[in-house]
């Protein structure tokens, strides 16, 4: 195993790489769409349950599925790969900005509001600051979710240590086969310790400190 992962490091480093920039950038995206669809929806509350019941349906389609139907209009390559990831991206952080935001004291919006902030300011001010460390947390469980998804995204040949996997598991019995599968594993499993890791580091330097647990 050392002996396969030292031969390799070149390759394994670049494809380590690879898979860390998709899932940011597909986080990033996706928590951009799962904030900008909470803060349309949480004053409603058929609209909030209709965006909770879409995280929800979400989640339960399997990710080879969705990899599946994306292959049609859009073929093999990076494309379906990203769409797939930020789909599933979106949807812990959808749930937890509605649960956040909702969450804010109303009373606390109705005194930012009492001293002339506007609507805009208020949510940029005082609601999206409370809510932020329930919205992190969402970011977390996305990221740690969409590190495996990402390694799924090598079915349609998408980037990253999922063409380890799947390498291994097409040659199993063959030489070094269960050494690329594992290889794969494991630095997957190691990047998403270090992401969270640097996302609580993140949370403790943007949540203000007077909600700080």
């Amino acid at each position: 195993m050392w002996e396969y992962v030292t031969e390799r490091a070149d390759l394994i480093a670049f494809q380590a790489v690879q898979h860390v920039s998709l899932v940011v950038q597909c986080v990033l995206l996706g928590s951009l769409i799962g904030v900008a669809l909470a803060v349309l929806v949480y004053r409603n509350p058929k609209a909030t349950a209709l965006a909770n019941g879409m995280s929800a349906v979400g989640l339960t389609i399997p990710a080879f599925a969705l990899l599946g139907i994306l292959l049609a209009p859009f073929g093999f390559g990076i494309t379906p790969a990203v769409l797939a990831v930020t789909f599933y991206a979106a949807l812990p952080v959808l749930r937890n900005a509605v649960v956040g935001l909702a969450g804010v004291d109303r009373a606390t919006v109705e005194s930012a509001r009492g001293i002339g902030m506007t609507r805009m300011a208020t949510l940029l001010r005082v609601e999206l600051p409370l809510a932020w460390p329930v919205i992190l947390a969402g970011v977390r469980v996305s990221t740690q979710m969409v590190m495996g998804i990402a390694a799924i995204a090598a079915y349609v040949l998408g980037p990253g240590l999922g063409g380890f996997i799947f390498s291994g598991l097409s040659r199993l019995g063959g030489a070094n086969a269960l050494n690329s599968a594992l290889t794969g594993t494991t630095a997957i499993v190691l990047l998403a310790l270090v992401l969270d890791l640097l996302l609580v580091l993140a949370g403790r330097l943007t949540t203000p400190r007077g909600i700080r647990v």
